[in-house]
């Protein structure tokens, strides 16, 4: 993440989008009515109006003269194109809020690289710089940040405060952590069900899970609950870290599985290009749960967007600084589900996607 050179302004100035402080743009004019033709009433005009049109937001920005600092608890790490583009958007969302970093704005990032074990040292460290808000991708983070600390705010851009313990409801959670949830009744169903129907004769279904995830067991009662309305055959296949999940492939060919169905999880994004690239040589149709995957190759997906949620957790970080206590904050949950097919991938892998399919989906790829 790149920091931005602070901007030098005067006190009761404020500089606008085109980089003309009040003080510059009213100097123009000055320099006009002395008969200096270097400005042109059209260019004065120009002036104001983008003075206008930019000063607005620095100034809600530097308006209290405090300095705020943001930890960041990661696991994909910002050199990864899907961690940098889903923390791009909370930055972006806390830019349109009038944070910037480099001006009101210290960002602390810091990112286990899917080593969950390096979780509790990195809060601790987060907690050693006395950030103001620490910002977390799921449950996992938000436990390792609370277990650090009951007294900084955490916001969670991913979890469910009932089944992770760290809150009391969706209305009120209590406690230090609040934000927003992917959960939603049945997904896990609704993803088997669409995978059913882009593969009408599949009759086993294996799923790769990481059991190190604690929302895993939900989303396996969920599909356990759905293989028996649809009539399939699941098996499980578990990988912890990088290196098992070519194992967990061997063990589906070896089970002759006839489709895919991919977990959420921060080492299965990390190694998304990896599994789109093992399922295709094993000819594996694939639904996966996280869009991340889809422009790494992968054939299917059907869920809520992750980088929505990032760039509303930016709201829960700016109530907070603005005085609003984390417990009092509902747990946001998702509303909207897109479904998205990727076309190449179905040739690749000889599969031609039923028309009901495609008329449903919000976005197809090429």
């Amino acid at each position: 993440m790149l920091a931005l050179r602070p901007l030098s302004v005067r006190v009761g100035q404020t500089r606008n989008a085109r980089g003309m402080t009040t003080a510059g743009a009213e100097g123009l004019w000055q320099r006009r009515r002395r008969g200096d033709p270097v400005i042109s009433r059209r260019a004065f005009i120009a002036a104001i109006a983008a003075n206008a049109l930019g000063g607005p937001l620095i100034a809600r920005a530097q308006q209290t003269g405090k300095i705020y600092r943001l930890g960041i608890l990661g696991n994909v790490p910002l050199s990864d194109s899907e961690g940098a583009r889903l923390w791009g958007a909370l930055t972006q969302g806390l830019r349109d809020l009038g944070y910037v970093e480099g001006q009101n704005l210290i960002v602390e990032h810091r990112s286990s690289e899917g080593r969950f074990e390096r979780l509790p040292g990195l809060a601790a460290e987060l907690v050693r710089l006395k950030a103001d808000v620490i910002v977390v991708p799921n449950a996992s983070n938000a436990l390792a940040a609370r277990d650090a600390t009951h007294t900084i705010p955490i916001v969670a851009a991913s979890f469910d405060p009932l089944t992770s313990g760290l809150g009391a409801t969706f209305a009120r959670p209590g406690g230090n952590v609040t934000g927003l949830s992917l959960m939603a009744p049945e997904i896990t169903g609704k993803q088997l069900e669409l995978l059913k129907e882009i593969v009408p004769r599949v009759s086993r279904v294996v799923i790769l899970w990481n059991p190190v995830n604690r929302f895993a067991p939900l989303f396996l009662d969920q599909a356990k609950g759905a293989a028996r309305t649809l009539g399939l055959h699941l098996q499980l296949m578990q990988a912890r870290r990088p290196e098992d999940i070519e194992s967990a492939f061997t063990g589906m060919n070896r089970e002759r599985a006839g489709a895919l169905l991919v977990l959420g999880d921060s080492v299965f994004i990390l190694q998304r290009r990896r599994i789109a690239d093992l399922a295709a040589r094993s000819h594996l149709p694939a639904m996966y749960t996280l869009r991340e995957h889809m422009e790494a190759g992968g054939l299917a997906f059907y869920g809520p967007s992750m980088a929505d949620n990032f760039r509303r957790a930016a709201v829960y970080v700016d109530k907070i600084l603005k005085g609003a206590k984390p417990g009092d904050l509902p747990v946001e949950q998702p509303t909207k589900f897109d479904l998205v097919i990727n076309l190449k991938t179905a040739k690749t892998l000889g599969l031609t996607i039923p028309p009901s399919v495609l008329l449903r989906a919000d976005k197809i790829i090429e």
